[in-house]
């Protein structure tokens, strides 16, 4: 995600590391979907670690 980041390049790498597990997990035992190749697994990956980014971006601004 573009934009400064309030913890730095280290906490921006782990919390996309975490979105992209949480993307696959969500995908995979609450859709039930199984795995669909590599390009559908970039994709949920990527969306996981840009959700998870956010939220993370917006709770940090309102605790400022």
């Amino acid at each position: 995600m573009p934009g400064p980041d309030p913890g730095g390049i280290i906490v921006t790498i782990l919390i996309g590391i975490a979105g992209a597990f949480i993307g696959g997990f969500i995908t995979q035992n609450i859709f039930g979907m199984s795995s669909g190749g590599f390009i559908w697994t970039i994709l949920v990956a990527t969306l996981g670690a840009i959700v998870l980014l956010a939220v993370y971006r917006l709770i940090t601004r309102r605790a400022a």
